[in-house]
């Protein structure tokens, strides 16, 4: 059951959990889902923004929780943006923090963001649906898993230009406290940073993905490690004052989202060359199948970006991309087969 805060019960701690579609549970008619994204987000990376282009998507997420006053609603960061879920109280703070983070992105990023929020309703009313799960990644971090397609759909709506959330006059700022970028970027240990996005084909049954998934993920979850980005050994941080211990290291790499499902599986890896040509593979298969599409990326670094909610030290929680691209990169490709595929279609 869902609770006012977008809670689903119970949280389940192993991820393959999170692939079986009868653990999600439908979020109200009468909430919304809010999408933000970086426009032109290529060309920054192209120009080596990656760490602006992340921070950029994590604003959203850090605004809309300190504005909120918790952090306890479903979201999940996409590299280039975010989306959420809210209850329909929750719409004029939202229109409100979505104006302040876009004018901070433009006047301090000198990056346009686009933002939109969307009627669960109407995404209904589509055919689509917004269900929920949430994996527990760790005792202290939790995060919500999005299911049913609706997400996809309402990004898409948004960047067609329906649904905006203008950016207005109101020269509020937001409240940023805690979003940072504390940490230089962490380099392959096993070959390559993988940056994978593998999402269901228009009609394909939702067992039928979690087959494909959860063969995905058992090329991944050899070793005790299971492909994390972030090395046991400590990690370098940007400040050379700042103090963490061994313990306290282990808690960041606990609480980070290297794994989540966002309408299919979104994964950021330190992977083998022999892993991701064999993952490749079985996704080059599926794909002829017509089950899924998928898009992928290489780099030789990860990626983090902080968030330490104010007065909630425990519950910090780490958003992970690739340093060179990431999910941007393989979204691009993602995209350019979902083309395809239409294109096709449309010729039959």
């Amino acid at each position: 059951m869902i609770d006012d805060y977008g809670r689903s019960s119970p949280a389940y701690s192993e991820f393959s959990r999170v692939l079986d579609p009868a653990i999600y549970e439908a979020l109200p008619d009468d909430w919304i889902i809010g999408i933000t994204d970086v426009i032109d987000s290529t060309s920054a990376i192209g120009s080596g923004r990656y760490e602006d282009v992340n921070y950029a998507g994590a604003t959203i997420i850090a605004a809309l929780g300190n504005a909120w006053e918790s952090f306890d609603f479903p979201f999940v960061f996409r590299g280039d943006g975010a989306a959420f879920a809210l209850p329909p109280h929750g719409h004029r703070i939202a229109t409100s923090v979505m104006r302040q983070v876009s004018r901070f992105a433009q006047s301090d990023l000198n990056l346009k963001l686009r933002t939109g929020l969307v009627p669960i309703g109407d995404i209904r009313a589509a055919g689509r649906d917004v269900r929920i799960a949430r994996y527990a990644a760790s005792e202290q971090a939790t995060y919500a898993m999005f299911a049913g397609g609706g997400v996809k759909w309402a990004e898409q709506q948004i960047k067609s230009g329906r649904f905006l959330v203008e950016q207005g006059t109101d020269k509020t700022k937001p409240d940023l406290s805690g979003l940072t970028c504390d940490w230089t970027p962490f380099p392959s240990r096993r070959g390559k940073i993988l940056s994978l996005l593998v999402e269901p084909s228009e009609n394909t049954h939702p067992e039928a993905f979690a087959k494909v998934a959860r063969a995905v993920l058992a090329v991944f979850d050899t070793g005790s490690r299971r492909s994390h980005p972030l090395p046991e050994e400590i990690g370098i941080p940007r400040d050379s004052k700042k103090y963490i211990d061994a313990k306290m290291w282990a808690e960041i790499a606990s609480n980070s989202d290297f794994r989540k499902f966002d309408d299919g599986l979104r994964l950021t890896l330190d992977c083998t060359t022999e892993q991701i040509e064999t993952v490749e593979a079985l996704l080059i298969e599926a794909r002829a199948r017509g089950e899924i599409n998928f898009g992928l990326h290489r780099q030789s670094h990860a990626l983090m970006t902080c968030l330490v909610p104010s007065g909630q030290p425990n519950s910090h929680l780490h958003f992970l991309d690739g340093l060179g691209g990431g999910y941007t990169k393989a979204a691009q490709m993602l995209e350019a087969a979902e083309r395809r595929e239409t294109s096709t279609s449309g010729r039959g």
